[in-house]
């Protein structure tokens, strides 16, 4: 049995998938305790010194973890990790969720860890070109126990759904699929032209699924500040597992990962320009027998392959083919 530490940010929303990965390790049979990364210190800690590093030092020296599991851990410096290690023998991983554009945040500390994992290949392979660890891929997934198939009503009947922070790349394509019937969730809908269609900006897990669970057709589109993401974003997000998982026919922007998670057409439906993206869409609605096979097939393929289950396992493996302490 391992001994795991998960440091990363825990709520009931952006970062509901802390807790969701943590419940996987625990179905593996690991010893797992959490240290959030966003939680604010009682007043006690605060005076024997409340401050980030501290206060993981002393979780470390009570927990004596085989693992510790870091999740895009921009607060910790490359120096407070050697300082910890040096004091907390373990093996120290962090694994990188954010694609390219999120990379800065977090790059600046991982020369500090035993071995890197990042959620996309194109990550992967800019971290090779920086680090000297071992860097290994390890795409993102979902947990089948909170996304999946429900019957949703009133507020969450939709035919096209999109549940996800606005953006202007965003607005500009969903704005393409008005006509069809469009409802969108999430922060920063209702400052945009398309506010009229926001039914509600809370994010929270519950919420997410429902939304999604009551649509027709769901949409993903990833978030990425190039008009073209295709043309160097590779990894895939967190909400093409999810909606998988959850049973709807989901159209989703190509990234260059997917060929290999996933089957065009046959698991999901990938589109490369926003004409594709409306036709899809419509295509769906027009026939919902064959969006449905679709949808089923999807989720299949995430309870078969793309479980955190299946995500924390590999890590677990690669872990102890090293050689390290696990």
């Amino acid at each position: 049995m391992t001994r795991v530490l998960v440091v990363a940010s825990y709520d009931d929303a952006l970062n509901a998938h802390s807790a969701q990965r943590e419940r996987a390790l625990e179905r593996h049979g690991q010893t797992v305790t959490r240290f959030d990364l966003e939680a604010r210190p009682g007043l006690l800690t605060r005076l024997r010194g409340g401050d980030l590093v501290s206060r993981l030092d002393r979780e470390l020296e009570v927990g004596a973890p085989d693992v510790v599991l870091v999740v895009r851990g921009e607060a910790l410096s490359e120096q407070a990790i050697l300082r910890l290690r040096r004091d907390h023998p373990g093996t120290w991983v962090h694994w990188v969720p954010d694609d390219l554009h999120g990379l800065a945040i977090v790059q600046h500390a991982l020369p500090a860890y035993d071995m890197v994992f990042a959620a996309g290949t194109d990550v992967a392979d800019a971290l090779r070109a920086s680090l000297t660890v071992p860097v290994h891929y390890l795409p993102l997934a979902a947990d089948p126990s909170v996304y999946k198939p429900m019957r949703s009503r009133d507020q969450y009947r939709a035919n096209v759904v999109f549940a996800g922070t606005a953006t202007p790349r965003r607005e500009q394509l969903l704005g393409e699929l008005v006509e069809f019937g469009l409802a969108l969730w999430g922060p920063g809908w209702r400052r945009t032209s398309l506010r009229d269609y926001c039914r509600g900006e809370q994010l929270d897990t519950e919420n997410f699924v429902r939304a999604y669970a009551g649509a027709s057709v769901a949409v993903n589109i990833h978030r990425s500040a190039d008009a073209e993401p295709a043309v160097v974003e590779r990894g895939v997000n967190q909400r093409t597992f999810e909606v998988a998982a959850i049973g709807v026919p989901q159209v989703v922007d190509f990234r260059g990962d997917l060929d290999a998670l996933v089957v065009d057409r046959r698991e999901l439906l990938v589109y490369r320009s926003v004409q594709e993206m409306r036709a899809l869409v419509e295509a769906a609605l027009q026939d919902p027998a064959a969006a449905d096979t679709v949808a089923r097939a999807g989720r299949q393929r995430v309870l078969q392959e793309h479980t955190y289950m299946h995500r924390l396992k590999r890590l677990l493996d690669v872990v102890r083919e090293s050689g390290k302490r696990a």
